[in-house]
């Protein structure tokens, strides 16, 4: 009986769990000490082990059994919103396993949903210590009185309680989650199961910080700024204007989460993208080309696309690259993508028979896409104040009182922003840090290159095709990453399970 835990823990302080907890050793050789362990307290102990004993599959089975408490997680994710330091004490291991993409995986997702993750082997120290308790107050600069402990170890918890902080041993979700919400204090938050699955809460965002960046040059003088998260198959997002990657942030950890390796780029004309000042070079052929061209380059399985929210409407798509058009430039080339979502544009087939530039002349709503026509209009008046044309262009339908006059008669009126306020109210949906980030970027970038994608009406009408499903969104504008991001997260997730598997490459003849 508790034959693994007696070896585990024999020793005490200097056991082969403590040393590694401490990373004085790694998995693997807690392994290698584990087994010569075993064996020795086997043979002590009169016990025969088994022919196939091995600690290391012993590990990976009782990996392969852990999950994350969803509702404890989603809890937390709540008290962050409500303004509440998170934090994570860990105690762990340096893994250099076969399975250590599991643990790396996980260490991932902490991060991305608490303020502070400490992993024990890493300062060196592990609970009960109260030094990694004392290493977190500071961290998160919180007075012991102030925090609420959890653990599922009793022995863990005393220590915490001796310092002030007020502890709950973590036996079920729903008893954990009732003195969560008691002990909340002047900050009440409600934290039942029932509540935290009624609401459509805001999904956890990244961070410029914390997403890997790169760039991938696509031809001389031609590079494609992206970030990435995550493992898996990979899906592939395009933003549209005038936005960034970082539109897609409630996106983006969902996607990982869930399994995927996500591309988000920074598409061509924007930020630290290149911006090239040839208006052909931002039709939706040459568009798609460059990102065929990223693909080969950066990844090796078939991408899905999720392509832009802007500049496509329901009788065209305008300087972003819309479904029909990267899935007619695939096939002559080398990486074809899987399966394609387009957001916000309810695409129709095209009519070859229709003019383009009179039919969308027939719409007021898109009187706004000819005053953009003429080279350096449009750029002087929206880069003018990038602030305020930001205010003013992201706004939520559902969220805030929309200001006016709205796209409506824009060479009229003689100009986009003529009409609005000079000091908008802010965006709920790009809110203050959002907001700078995506100022940085058009300071650096401009809106000549944005702008250029909508100066291709008659090329890009000639890629304007259907596409296969459609879901609808009540209650959402034109920027549903932001204005509907759990909403969306679970309409894509669930696209993307139902996507059929793989098609395996055709067999080549060698004679």
């Amino acid at each position: 009986r508790n034959f693994l835990q007696k070896v585990l823990l024999a020793g005490g302080s200097d056991s082969p769990y403590s040393r590694a907890m401490r990373g004085q050793i790694t998995l693997s050789q807690l392994f290698s000490e584990m087994e010569e362990g075993c064996r020795q307290h086997a043979s002590a102990s009169g016990i025969v082990l088994p022919p196939t004993f091995s600690v290391s599959r012993a590990f990976e089975e009782m990996a392969a059994k852990g999950t994350v408490n969803a509702p404890l997680l989603q809890a937390a994710r709540v008290l962050r919103r409500n303004g509440f330091k998170t934090g994570v004490l860990t105690n762990n291991w340096v893994d250099d396993s076969a399975g250590r993409l599991f643990t790396a995986t996980l260490m991932n997702l902490l991060r991305r949903h608490f303020d502070l993750v400490i992993e024990s082997c890493q300062l060196r120290a592990q609970k009960p210590d109260p030094e990694i308790y004392t290493y977190a107050l500071d961290a998160l600069q919180a007075k012991p009185q102030e925090v609420i402990f959890l653990d599922d170890i009793g022995e863990n918890l005393k220590p915490a309680r001796e310092m002030g902080m007020a502890t709950i041993l973590v036996r079920d979700t729903e008893t954990v989650l009732k003195e969560l919400e008691e002990l909340s204090g002047a900050y009440p938050v409600l934290l039942t199961p029932q509540l935290l699955t009624q609401e459509e809460p805001l999904p956890t965002a990244c961070d410029p910080s914390n997403v890997t960046h790169g760039y991938v040059p696509i031809r001389p003088g031609v590079q494609l700024h992206f970030v990435e998260m995550g493992h898996g198959p990979v899906v592939c997002l395009c933003h549209g204007f005038p936005e960034s990657w970082l539109s897609w942030r409630y996106q983006i950890p969902a996607l990982a989460d869930a399994g995927f390796r996500v591309i988000a780029l920074e598409m061509k004309g924007y930020g630290e993208s290149t911006a090239p000042p040839d208006i052909e070079e931002y039709s939706q052929e040459q568009i798609c080309k460059d990102l065929a061209v990223f693909l080969d380059k950066l990844v090796r399985s078939p991408p899905r696309w999720v392509p832009p929210s802007c500049q496509a409407k329901p009788w065209l798509t305008l300087g972003t690259p819309n479904p029909a058009a990267m899935l007619t430039v695939c096939p002559p080339l080398p990486r074809c993508p899987r399966a394609v979502a387009s957001l916000n544009t309810p695409y129709r087939p095209a009519d070859p028979s229709v003019d383009i530039v009179e039919k969308m002349k027939s719409y007021p709503t898109f009187d706004y896409q000819f005053y953009f026509q003429e080279p350096g209009v449009a750029e002087a008046e929206l880069e003018k104040d990038i602030g305020r044309t930001l205010k003013v262009l992201i706004r939520s339908t559902r969220r805030e009182v929309a200001l006016h006059p709205g796209p409506l008669r824009v060479r009229e009126r003689g100009g986009l922003l003529v009409g609005f306020p000079e000091n908008p109210p802010a965006s709920q949906i790009l809110p203050g840090p959002e907001l700078q980030y995506y100022i940085q970027r058009f300071e650096k970038s401009g809106f000549s290159g944005p702008l250029n994608w909508y100066r291709n009406m008659q090329p890009n009408w000639r890629w304007a095709l259907s596409v296969k499903d459609r879901k609808h969104l009540e209650e959402c504008g034109h920027w549903t990453q932001m204005e509907r991001p759990a909403a969306l997260n679970r309409i894509l997730l669930e696209w993307l399970e139902g996507l059929p598997p793989d098609t395996p490459p055709p067999k080549i003849s060698r004679l």
